[in-house]
């Protein structure tokens, strides 16, 4: 039975040749792309567990050595983020940390290749000079999160570790994985698997349906010559599982060029190391053998009608149209969302169990309304219609509207996510986004824990080469609502009139700690603004509190990072690194940045690979009607009536899906965004619809490019042979 399947399938003329080809590639692609998506959420559990002892938490149950103190914080260089861990031993036997030998002691540090790179390559007033003493070694990949981190590891004395904030003493350093947040963690999983491998599956299962109509006759007829229904499933299983063992084992070649591609691409803005991204053997083995029995079971399963009776296929009935009760769980799911408008839970766990479901059930219910919807849009269209094409089309998908739907069912999930995501990130950013002035990226602001710095600490950056002011701002005395947080003398605000100006007559002004403003309420525009007046004489402002220094730069990027160092320098116990106001908001805006990536990464290939779903359904939908669209042919109806009719059969489900997807995606971010938030939605840039227009049109094209094989199966030949 298993030669006589395989030779049904591969030797069974053109058309069977295409079908198992066909679902051969449809299972190499989902494999493929399933296999990278496991792959890339084990890269990232690895990723955290990598640099988990960063952290310096003590572990529990370790064997106990000598007290080290620790104390981790960030620094940055040309807009990278460093990560530095001062150690200050308390005696000869530290405990041990991955990637370096033994902790270093005063005047020695270990640092990650990528910064050893740099300290080479750059300047040491640039760099170098915030690492005291001399590099004792490289700190060994394993022991790092990413190929780019940029890792530090500095010796130095207990008195000198412990005054840095945040510093503690440890007998072991813990190497366990951190946990990650089980809200991000359902996050991520919700918009990979609704939005990437719902259209995958739906595209493996259009394609395991290709010429169904055609293939139900083949086996009807060996039914009614004596076969068993047991050896028609048999046969049916066969075809199925060798173009899906094919395609399962093309799908894994492809694996290596995927995780080439995914280990270039930041998308948990560092790189993933390329060993890491691999699904396992427990999950290879397990997409290896589910796959092609899933396909198995797919195939066993449309042969239904053939086992319950040979003359099944012959008596073929309109199915019952769908009821508009299809509706409700859409209404249900939003309704939920909108419930919790005023009552959303306190904690962050309550909060995923609210809205979580809301979204599931709308999806489950777009799913469900799909065929409804789809049968509105076929008798709105056949009301319209005055020509031949669209009469039939909207005849055709009236009729079986549930099977016009199945192939583009991954259009609407994928529609719907990335309307939620980008709805909900496009607010966020509105509502949260700090607007920058181009004045901030020169402006070098320093926060310390001091409450009066030393008025001569400005001296010390007068000499750096690059800046061109350098002053300690004072608190500002009055700390009303909306008020600027700092004053500044009128005399130095004239140095540098780009950033405004006083009033006449004021000796000092409100201000903000980076000259500019920090939101768009409370933003200065530049050299227009006149700052507030501050009733102050020169001795009151000196006994004011201070911990901010400021350090005006001339722009290069040389300046800022010899004025970064020299800050470091004067000031080794900071807590925050003396950044630039566009470099704090560059790390604050990287996770809305992640997921709005991911969201795109979605729509570029959900939407081609529904296309793809749709070309397979029209595709088999044409080969499946070969004898009456032949007939048609021979009464007179020109060949480009029946390509609209086709055209129509496809166009019109996908545009009204796309459109209930959209609606409703947008809809529940608002509902979300208002329960969570108490945001508005802000209507996404023209560049989301340009993205949706663009899949759309990849769709569109990919399904007219089945259209010319219309003329070649539907000629006079046909309609003779069939």
């Amino acid at each position: 039975m298993i030669r006589f399947g395989l030779r049904l399938a591969l030797a069974g003329g053109r058309e069977a040749l295409l079908r198992f080809v066909v679902i051969a590639a449809a299972v190499a692609l989902g494999t493929g792309l399933l296999v990278s998506t496991i792959a890339g959420l084990r890269a990232v559990d690895a990723q955290v567990g990598r640099g988990s002892w960063l952290r310096g938490e003590q572990a529990p149950g370790a064997q106990a050595a000598d007290p080290v103190v620790w104390a981790g914080r960030e620094d940055t260089f040309a807009g990278t983020w460093i990560w530095r861990v001062d150690v200050g031993l308390k005696g000869p036997n530290p405990p041990a940390v991955p990637g370096i030998p033994r902790l270093p002691d005063p005047g020695q540090y270990y640092v990650s290749r990528p910064l050893h790179d740099l300290i080479a390559t750059i300047p040491a007033d640039q760099l170098a000079a915030r690492f005291p003493g001399h590099e004792a070694g490289i700190i060994d990949a394993d022991a790092l999160t990413s190929p780019d981190s940029l890792v530090a590891v500095i010796g130095r004395t207990p008195g000198e570790a412990g005054g840095i904030p945040r510093a503690h003493e440890l007998t072991s350093v813990s190497t366990a994985p951190l946990k990650i947040p089980t809200a991000a963690l359902d996050l991520v999983l919700s918009v990979v698997a609704g939005g990437l491998l719902f259209p995958l599956l739906v595209f493996v299962g259009t394609a395991t349906r290709l010429s169904a109509a055609r293939r139900e006759q083949r086996f009807a007829a060996m039914r009614l010559i004596g076969a068993t229904p047991r050896q028609v499933t048999q046969l049916a299983a066969v075809e199925a599982g060798a173009a899906a063992v094919l395609g399962t084992i093309v799908g894994f070649a492809l694996f290596p060029l995927l995780r080439v591609a995914m280990a270039a691409v930041p998308f948990t803005t560092e790189r993933f190391f390329p060993d890491d991204l691999s699904p396992g053997l427990g999950m290879g083995v397990l997409i290896a053998l589910g796959v092609p029995l899933a396909a198995v079971a797919a195939a066993a399963l449309a042969m239904r009608r053939v086992r319950i009776s040979p003359l099944g296929v012959a008596r073929q009935v309109t199915p019952k149209p769908p009821r508009a009760w299809r509706l409700i769980p859409v209404v249900a799911g939003l309704a939920e969302l909108a419930y919790f408008i005023g009552h959303r839970p306190e904690t962050s766990n309550g909060q995923t169990a609210a809205f979580l479901p809301g979204f599931l059930v709308t999806m489950v219910g777009l799913v469900l309304a799909g065929p409804w919807l789809t049968m509105a849009g076929a008798r709105l269209l056949a009301r319209r219609a005055r020509r031949l094409p669209a009469l039939v089309a909207a005849r055709r998908l009236a009729d079986n509207p549930q099977a016009a739907f199945r192939a583009i069912s991954g259009v609407m999930l994928a529609l719907f996510v990335v309307s939620v995501a980008t709805g909900v990130i496009t607010t966020m950013n509105d509502e949260r986004g700090v607007r920058y002035s181009d004045l901030a990226a020169v402006t070098l602001v320093q926060y310390t824990g001091d409450n009066n710095l030393p008025q001569d600490a400005p001296a010390r950056l007068r000499g750096v080469e690059g800046v061109t002011l350098a002053l300690v701002l004072h608190d500002n005395p009055d700390n009303g609502p909306d008020m600027p947080s700092n004053i500044i003398a009128c005399t130095d605000l004239a140095r540098i009139p780009q950033y405004g100006r006083c009033a006449p007559g004021a000796e000092y002004a409100a201000i903000w700690g980076n000259l500019v403003g920090f939101d768009r309420i409370r933003s200065g525009a530049g050299a227009g603004t006149v700052w507030p007046t501050v009733p102050v004489t020169a001795d009151q402002a000196a006994a004011l509190p201070s911990d901010t220094i400021v350090v005006v730069l001339d722009g290069t990027g040389a300046a800022l990072e010899r004025a970064r160092t020299a800050l470091e320098l004067a000031f080794p116990d900071y807590e925050v690194p003396p950044a630039t106001d566009l470099e704090r908001g560059t790390n604050s805006r990287t996770q809305m940045q992640l997921f709005q990536r991911l969201a795109d990464v979605i729509m570029l290939f959900s939407l081609p690979i529904a296309g793809c779903s749709l070309a397979v359904s029209v595709a088999g939908g044409i080969a499946d009607r070969k004898r009456p669209f032949s007939l048609l042919r021979l009464t007179g109806v020109p060949l480009r009536a029946l390509r609209r009719v086709v055209a129509l059969e496809s166009v019109v489900p996908l545009l009204a899906v796309a459109l209930l997807a959209g609606a409703t995606g947008f809809g529940a971010a608002q509902l979300f965004l208002r329960a969570q938030m108490g945001y508005n939605l802000t209507a996404p840039s023209l560049s989301f619809y340009a993205l949706v227009a663009l899949g759309l049109a990849v769709s569109l094209a990919i399904i007219a490019a089945t259209l010319p094989l219309l003329e070649r199966v539907t000629g006079p030949e046909t309609a003779r042979n069939e």
